[in-house]
């Protein structure tokens, strides 16, 4: 690990390395070594962006990780073109965790890389066409035709034009051979632009010139003169407005946002005369996408369970590096994250708040803001790629101390955290699962706060099995927290038959009577109701009657799913999609059916049974734009909404007083999940959704439809019997060698031809197997989904010890065995995808 850095994070003039290793984003094994040329090198810094050729003409942004003066054995270095960074964006902290992470997950720093720097921070480059300094019209022995005539014309009035203005000066789309034939007739030259993505945003802004600000007289003068004037006086009376002169005439330094002085329909024309006269002026200055706000409240006061809870963290934390918090949903973690927050800020360090997915943050977010204000930045991929840039530097700066966000959030060039609090901890969507690197953000935050010798803490209702037993084998300190803030109880379950309501003839609309009867009943005291369905769409699948055609996708092993709103089928794998046949393809026949239900198809039936609902659906479809979240969790704040149908986005940690019912639409969709995880899964979500019931006074109400109601897991998540759940649930795992006693590696092998796939499987399997480690190789095996954009799958699982260097042994060796069979002719184009503990 220390080679990575070398002797020197900074060289000056007089230093005698020459060569610097840069991180490239590119999934490549090892760094590439470049030169730096001499006006470069008091500019070089570990950790700094620089600009390099790589290959014949891409140029990528990459960061310095060490300085030697070692040239390359094998091929000849370039040089650094140029550096981008006065101070450093990435510090040697990241780097480090950059290289654990490609080890341990099994991939390339350059993967890292480009996962971890956002995309603002690096460059892009777009083809330019300019005209040849040496081209003569008159000389020029090859005759021009009119297109390339109308494209030399536009040239001699611009130094330069893109592709695509090209296209728009001909009017047509393939201009390719266009400038083909300019090109080889010596015209025109093409060459790539180097361009930083990241732009600061500029805001114009007006205010008074001179000492009119603080000049009274001045001021009377300038309103004698625009008398008679009235859109003149208009603006002068809106600038006096927003900037009072009179009592603080230092405001008129900063001025008012012009768009903002013009935004209720006055004349721009008058503006400019006000300032042609000389009593405004423009100027501009760069602003931040990202608003100032200034704290609106004190943390909220800890009720006597919440501090036991919070005294009892604390004192885990002077022994044990990570803490778990295990406090039933509605017992207000929150509140307790507040205060351990704050005492960190005090401290003088940062802290970042991790949470599973957008939707949490929208409602969480507005919570934290009051008391933090300005000092907390958010970061999830919503964001504009120059909002995360602005996030990125604001950590850089100092600007913001702590930070909300989702699992790329850990990537922030932090450099003095004092605390990571992982709230849901036992979230899926933690997970990373395309493209690499594969990691899971728990795991790999508790890794980062080691680093930086800080402290963890994991929240949840339900933990994840791998905490839990953590914390029972004493490596972890454990908090419980068994009763909801205030006086709220815990909600009332009910299991609705869905066979028995099918055989009395009760059920409607794939709703039992059970169902019904409770969102009646809470519309008519005009509460709320939550209705959880684990699949968006209308329906999984079209099915013809007659001859059973369903959709399939053309390049997945899928049906594809019906989307009714967009009269459209789509395979929810690889994007592909078509219209709904008008007659079965396959016979002819008319007899077209939806199978099963989806969030969509479930908000049309509650709609035709309760008319007089306001229905709301939120899922990937409704919530792709930037502000869906948040939009529908205001209406449903707002109570605009009765009844809101939704996937496992309204699972996790939202919090509405008036929700008294919950339902959940199909408990056996969730159980039968072919993985070792279902029912620790299950457990957990339909814990998470009922939560979400009754977070007041009123008892909430939790009906579950099943058609197994008497299935075992329903008992124990009605008893709210964790403990017992999970120690049924490790004599299993146990049993049968699975996590948390074993690690897994999941190797999957991709081709577009079956038997190339299915052979290099095998051949991996094989070399696999002469691994002189302890563990147990299983497969390889098709893929559930066998086959995925065109792409044939097989997978292979493999259970590591987890005693002494199995792990890091089992990978080095997978990874020279890699490269060793994709050497081969035959393995060339096939694809290894590592999984280390997959979810």
């Amino acid at each position: 690990m220390e080679s990575l850095f070398g002797d020197h994070e900074f060289l000056g003039k007089d230093s005698g390395n020459n060569f610097a290793d840069i991180i490239l984003p590119v999934p490549i094994p090892r760094m590439f070594t470049y030169k730096i040329p001499s006006i470069l090198k008091p500019q070089i810094q570990i950790g700094s962006r620089v600009m390099v050729q790589f290959g014949k003409k891409k140029v990528l942004t990459g960061i310095i990780g060490k300085v030697h003066n070692k040239p390359p054995q094998a091929y000849e270095s370039k040089p650094i073109l140029d550096v981008l960074d006065i101070e450093p964006s990435v510090n040697p902290l990241q780097i480090r965790f950059w290289v654990w992470m490609a080890e341990y997950y099994c991939c390339y720093i350059g993967e890292v890389m480009h996962a971890a720097i956002p995309s603002g921070l690096r460059l892009s480059s777009e083809s330019k066409i300019q005209l040849n300094p040496n081209f003569d019209r008159e000389e020029s022995k090859y005759p021009l035709d009119f297109r390339e005539e109308k494209i030399l014309e536009a040239l001699e009035k611009t130094e330069e034009i893109s592709y695509e203005d090209c296209e728009k000066i001909l009017g047509v789309k393939t201009i390719h051979p266009i400038l083909k034939s300019l090109v080889a007739k010596e015209a025109i030259l093409i060459y790539e632009k180097v361009l930083e993505k990241y732009t600061p945003k500029i805001e114009t802004r007006i205010r008074l010139t001179g000492d009119i600000a603080s000049n009274k007289i001045a001021l009377e003068t300038i309103f004698e003169g625009v008398q008679g004037k009235p859109k003149q006086e208009s603006i002068l009376l809106k600038y006096l407005r927003d900037i009072p002169v009179f009592q603080k005439p230092q405001l008129n330094e900063k001025g008012v946002d012009k768009a903002r002085l013009l935004e209720e329909g006055d004349s721009e024309s008058s503006l400019k005369t006000l300032i042609k006269n000389g009593i405004f002026e423009s100027f501009k200055v760069v602003v931040n996408r990202l608003p100032e706000e200034e704290p609106e409240k004190e943390p909220a006061i800890l009720s006597t369970t919440q501090q036991t809870a919070f005294e009892e963290i604390k004192t885990h934390f002077e022994t044990k590096q990570t803490v778990l918090l295990h406090g039933v949903t509605g017992s207000g973690k929150t509140e307790i994250y507040i205060q351990l927050i704050r005492e960190v800020m005090d401290s003088g360090s940062q802290v970042l708040l991790l949470l599973p997915e957008i939707a949490l943050t929208t409602q969480i977010v507005s919570r934290l803001k009051k008391v933090f204000g300005s000092q907390m930045g958010v970061y999830h991929s919503k964001y504009s790629d120059n909002e995360r840039v602005e996030v990125w530097n604001g950590v850089l700066s100092g600007r913001f101390s702590f930070v909300v966000g989702v699992r790329s959030s850990i990537f922030l060039p932090f450099d003095s955290l004092g605390m990571i609090i992982i709230d849901e901890e036992h979230e899926p969507s933690y997970k990373q699962f395309d493209p690499a690197p594969r990691f899971h953000a728990r795991d790999a935050a508790t890794m980062l706060a080691y680093f930086h010798q800080a402290k963890t803490l994991l929240g949840s209702a339900t933990p994840s099995f791998e905490s839990y037993f953590n914390a029972n084998q004493g490596k972890y300190g454990y908090v419980e927290i068994t009763h909801r803030f205030g006086d709220a109880t815990m909600p009332q379950y009910h299991l609705a038959d869905l066979a028995e309501d099918r055989k009395k003839n009760l059920l409607k609309l794939d709703s039992t009577r059970m169902m019904r009867e409770k969102i009646q009943a809470a519309l008519d005291k005009q509460e709320q109701v939550l209705i959880f369905q684990n699949r968006r769409g209308y329906s999984p699948y079209i099915q013809c009657e007659d001859c059973g055609w369903t959709g399939q996708c053309v390049q997945c092993d899928v049906s594809l799913t019906y989307h009714q709103f967009a009269g459209e089928m789509r395979c929810h794998y690889c994007g592909y999609k078509e219209k709904v046949p008008q007659s079965c393809p396959a016979c002819g026949s008319t007899q077209l059916t939806t199978m099963g239900m989806g969030t969509e198809r479930i908000e049309e039936s509650l709609s035709l049974l309760f008319p007089e609902a306001r229905m709301g659906r939120m899922d990937l479809d409704t919530t792709r734009n930037k502000y869906g979240y948040q939009r529908l969790l205001d209406e449903f704040g707002a109570g605009q909404i009765d009844i809101l149908v939704g996937t496992q986005m309204i699972t996790k940690g939202l919090d509405f007083g008036k929700v008294t019912v919950v339902g959940i639409w199909d408990g056996d969709r969730i159980l039968n999940f072919p993985d070792f995880r279902s029912g620790e899964r299950a457990f957990q979500q339909i814990t998470q959704v009922a939560g979400r019931a009754g977070r007041r006074e009123v008892q909430g109400q939790v009906i579950i439809q099943s058609r197994n109601p008497n299935n075992d897991l329903y008992k124990k998540v009605i008893k709210g019997d964790y403990f017992e759940f999970f120690r049924q649930e490790m004599m299993d795992r146990k049993k049968f060698y699975y996590p948390p006693y074993v690690k897994l590696v999941k190797i999957t092998t991709r081709h577009a031809d079956f038997k190339v796939s299915e052979k290099a499987a095998h051949a991996l399997h094989r070399e696999m197997a002469n691994i002189a480690v302890k563990k147990i190789v299983l497969g390889p095996e098709k893929g559930i989904i066998a086959r995925i954009k065109n792409q044939f799958q097989f997978e292979s699982l493999i259970k590591l010890d987890r005693s002494g260097n199995t792990q890091s042994v089992f990978k080095e060796s997978l990874a020279k065995i890699q490269e060793e069979l994709q050497s081969r002719p035959e393995f060339r184009s096939v694809r290894w995808i590592v999984d280390v503990d997959p979810s």
